[in-house]
């Protein structure tokens, strides 16, 4: 592994599914058969996909880790290289972050997503994409009506973009709740609804400093989004990309999409443009206006999307390739959603919860904003006080999805 610039030292171990009873050790052992299972039954697959499956659900957890079989595809050279290390170690043994990305990417090969045949390029996660934003009605016509009352507000004078732009952030980092790789579409999943539960399961909210970046700089060049879920969580990235144009806070805004299904429910950019028609389509005026001004962005080409390998790849951000790094230098915020994300941006490793959120990422190329809602046994920035009343009356708080934190650091 690489290390990056950071005073702590030593570096903390991986995270990994070899401690039963563990987080990690429960998602290899019991959710990624489970996953699997869900998208042979959501889908209308041959019987060799079916067996090609079934065949990678037999290998979890026991069987040692291969190299890919799916030549020509375009991110076999980067998985080669990251898989050498950990041959002959097998799913429990290996760092669980790349066991996950591995297990995702795995699907990709059984499927023949980058073969030809009749499932090239094919979402094998799209019913249950499908049947998730099916529950997104209620949020949507809250945060339409949310834009559309800041709008209003811009109208008649009133200055106030910076308590929508804090309404939004934390409205933002709850959508992350909704997650396919945690609770599929049919599952009751944490839901906080109310904005005092939304406030009071903050761990940390440094939305006020982002407030005060923006407050000082007359208008940011561009923000980016590192995109994490389609659904819910993608209509509010949607939403508060719309609320930094509308009101000048940047110039333009650039979302980052994965380029092949990942994760169960992460965002391409075919998702991307099906939210919006969504959008078009909903019931809600507040919407349909929403979905006008998107549309107009990106006619303006002030809302850019765009999609690159290194977000699926099983390598951790200080790892970024230079054409990655060059391009977030020249970024004035990039706003990372979600928790594998943030496991990202950590390593993966076993910090300490107390550990600061800005000596961890300070290798970062420029100024970043981890808006997540903790499902793994990794946290950052989390008080002594908060860490002993939270093991005390909450013992899963780091994998319960029911806490989130809004994490800034200024380069």
């Amino acid at each position: 592994m690489k290390t990056f610039s950071t005073p702590l030292s030593p570096l903390p171990e991986p995270l990994s599914g070899s401690a039963i009873g563990s987080f990690a050790h429960s998602t290899i052992t019991e959710r990624f058969p489970k996953i699997a299972n869900e998208t042979i039954q959501d889908n209308d697959f041959t019987p060799q996909v079916i067996s090609h499956l079934q065949q990678l659900i037999d290998e979890i957890p026991h069987a040692p880790l291969r190299l890919l079989q799916d030549p020509g595809a375009p991110d076999i050279t980067v998985w080669d290289m990251g898989l050498q290390p950990l041959m002959g170690k097998d799913w429990l043994e290996a760092p669980w972050f790349v066991a996950e990305m591995y297990f995702y990417r795995r699907i990709l090969e059984a499927t023949g997503f980058h073969q030809p045949g009749p499932f090239q390029g094919y979402d094998p996660f799209q019913e249950q994409k499908r049947r998730v934003l099916e529950t997104a009605d209620s949020s949507t016509e809250n945060l339409a009506s949310l834009l559309e009352n800041s709008i209003h507000d811009k109208q008649v004078g009133k200055k106030n973009w910076d308590l929508y732009l804090q309404q939004l952030l934390v409205l933002n980092v709850w959508g992350n709740q909704a997650d396919l790789s945690m609770w599929s579409a049919d599952e009751r999943r944490p839901d906080h609804r109310s904005q005092d539960d939304q406030h009071t399961h903050l761990l940390v909210n440094d939305a006020q400093q982002v407030v005060q970046l923006l407050s000082a700089r007359k208008q940011l060049e561009r923000v980016d989004f590192i995109l994490d879920n389609y659904g819910p969580e993608l209509i509010h990235d949607i939403g508060l990309a719309d609320l930094l144009l509308t009101f000048d806070l940047s110039r333009t805004v650039r979302l980052h999409a994965k380029p092949t299904p990942h994760y169960v429910s992460d965002a391409m950019i075919q998702d991307i443009y099906s939210t919006v028609n969504y959008l078009v389509n909903h019931d809600s005026p507040a919407a349909k206006d929403l979905a006008s001004r998107i549309q107009r962005h990106l006619r303006d080409q002030r809302l850019e999307i765009v999609e690159d390998y290194f977000w699926t790849s099983p390598t951790y951000f200080w790892e970024m390739p230079m054409r990655i790094r060059d391009e977030l230098r020249t970024s004035d915020l990039v706003i990372s959603k979600g928790d594998a994300n943030y496991r990202r941006l950590a390593g993966d490793l076993n910090w300490p919860s107390t550990t600061p959120f800005e000596d961890v990422v300070r290798y970062f190329p420029t100024s970043l904003l981890a808006l997540r809602v903790l499902k793994a046994e990794l946290a950052l920035g989390i008080s002594p006080s908060q860490v002993d009343q939270l093991d005390e009356e909450d013992p899963d708080w780091q994998v319960n999805g029911q806490w989130a934190v809004i994490q800034f650091f200024q380069r």
